[in-house]
């Protein structure tokens, strides 16, 4: 009875360990080693465990489900890379700071605008036929603005990547061409725009081709997330978002990556308003720092001036000397009160644009930028200056010329005092010669009478 009994426990022993492990294999994946079960343990039937089993592999399935996340990866993936791109930038801050300390994130990719100040002012008509012999199109988006403006797009070249080396496409760029005698480059390779400035261009130019080349750089970047564009510091941002319209047409066609086309276009031409709105005040500021350099270069030469007078020394200025320093201030003053638009509060060709479009705005941005107006206030009060010290150049050499002329009349009393002495001389050494004509006269005429 003895042996019953222990062989009765032992199967017991024995059924329980396998119970455990076979509910520990299936809840779990891990190994559990020491397992030791809690007394007052009731024993299960292999019917509750199969469900136990079932019911803990359902939890893991619905656990464990990748579906939604697989589907998601895979609507991600038949994306383009125009959108995940856009998705990129979204996630890093644009713009940090805040008020004066704003700026542009610097890891965040930008493309160069550059403004040349080659010409006095341009024949716009002989610039666009020039244009279009070199193979570019003028006005591909039929903005109408010429000739106010001339607008030519460069195809897309391939450039070297600075930190990698390799070659990648740069895109299309923007050149425009305005009659001040300013070109205004939008993500043009340099060799490029050199070439249109100053081999095509120079046979356009009214009054010559200046001898030196005036240059702007600047930045600007697109940003999909905005409608509007301003400038931040020394970058143009671009707003290229849709407006509300193409938002909704794109989610009842999730599956295009484009507007349709006659909404992308439009788009594109509100792009390039804005651009040209950003490129005349690019124009206006490289015009006036022509300027300001032209009246540099004027004080150069009339530097010593005032230290001359200071000293009590004569002005030992020639003619031709003073009357060519009064025409180049008066046309450093005609290019900037007159000649151009620099100093008009809005060219003419906003006149003509959508006001919803705040092409003014974006004008007058890039002047606050770059501080156009107190530059041009400046300018004046030195031009102001130069009309004195052209003034002082004036008065010498109409001193000059009265001096001149005064010396000429005495020199002209000294040459008749002269004449009359030597006729006086002439005169008393006949009288004082018997026999010369008029003593002989005398004689004669004293015979004459005594014998009468």
């Amino acid at each position: 009875m003895a042996s019953h009994c222990a062989t009765w426990v032992a199967f017991g022993t024995l059924f329980r360990r396998g119970l455990t492990t076979t509910t520990t294999t299936r809840s779990s994946p891990r190994r559990l080693t020491n397992l030791r079960l809690p007394p007052h343990h009731h024993f299960t039937s292999n019917r509750t465990l199969r469900q136990d089993g079932q019911n803990s592999y359902n939890d893991r399935q619905q656990q464990a489900k990748p579906v939604k996340r697989k589907a998601a990866r895979t609507q991600a993936g038949s994306n383009s890379l125009r959108r995940v791109a856009v998705e990129a930038q979204r996630s890093r801050k644009l713009i940090e700071g805040r008020g004066k300390r704003r700026h542009v994130n610097p890891e965040i990719e930008t493309k160069d605008v550059t403004a040349y100040c080659a010409a006095e002012t341009y024949r716009i008509h002989v610039a666009r036929q020039l244009l279009q012999q070199e193979g570019y199109q003028p006005d591909p988006f039929s903005t109408d603005l010429f000739p106010q403006v001339l607008h030519v797009q460069t195809p897309n070249y391939l450039v070297k990547d600075a930190r990698t080396g390799d070659e990648r496409p740069q895109g299309v760029g923007d050149v425009f061409v305005f009659p001040s005698g300013s070109v205004v480059t939008w993500n043009v390779p340099e060799n490029v725009a050199h070439s249109i400035v100053e081999r095509i261009l120079p046979h356009a130019a009214e009054n010559g081709h200046l001898d030196k080349l005036e240059a702007e750089d600047l930045e600007y970047l697109e940003d999909p997330t905005r409608d509007t564009s301003k400038i931040v510091g020394d970058t143009i941002i671009l707003g290229t978002r849709p407006p509300a319209f193409v938002d909704k047409q794109q989610q009842q066609q999730p599956d295009l990556d484009t507007p349709p086309p006659t909404t992308r276009q439009e788009l594109e031409v509100d792009t390039i308003l804005a651009k040209i709105a950003f490129s005349s005040a690019l124009a206006r500021s490289t015009k006036l720092a022509v300027l300001e350099n032209s009246l540099n270069q004027y004080f150069a030469t009339t530097r010593s001036i005032p230290t001359t007078l200071s000293h009590g020394k004569p002005l030992s200025f020639t003619r031709a000397f003073i009357l060519r320093k009064t025409g180049e201030l008066l046309s450093i003053r005609a290019q900037l009160n007159l000649y151009s638009e620099l100093t008009d509060s809005l060219p003419d060709l906003f006149w003509d644009s959508p006001h919803e479009l705040g092409l003014e705005g974006y004008y007058e941005q890039v002047g606050a930028a770059l501080d156009v107006g107190v530059r041009i206030k400046i300018l004046n009060e030195k031009m102001d200056y130069a009309v004195e010290i052209a003034a002082v150049l004036r008065e010498r050499l109409s001193e000059k010329h009265s001096t001149g002329l005064e010396w000429m009349i005495i020199v002209l009393i000294m040459i008749e005092v002269g004449f009359g002495v030597v006729h006086l001389w002439q005169e008393g050494s006949e009288r004082r010669d018997p026999d010369s004509t008029r003593a002989l006269l005398r004689e004669y005429l004293e015979r004459e009478l005594g014998k009468g």
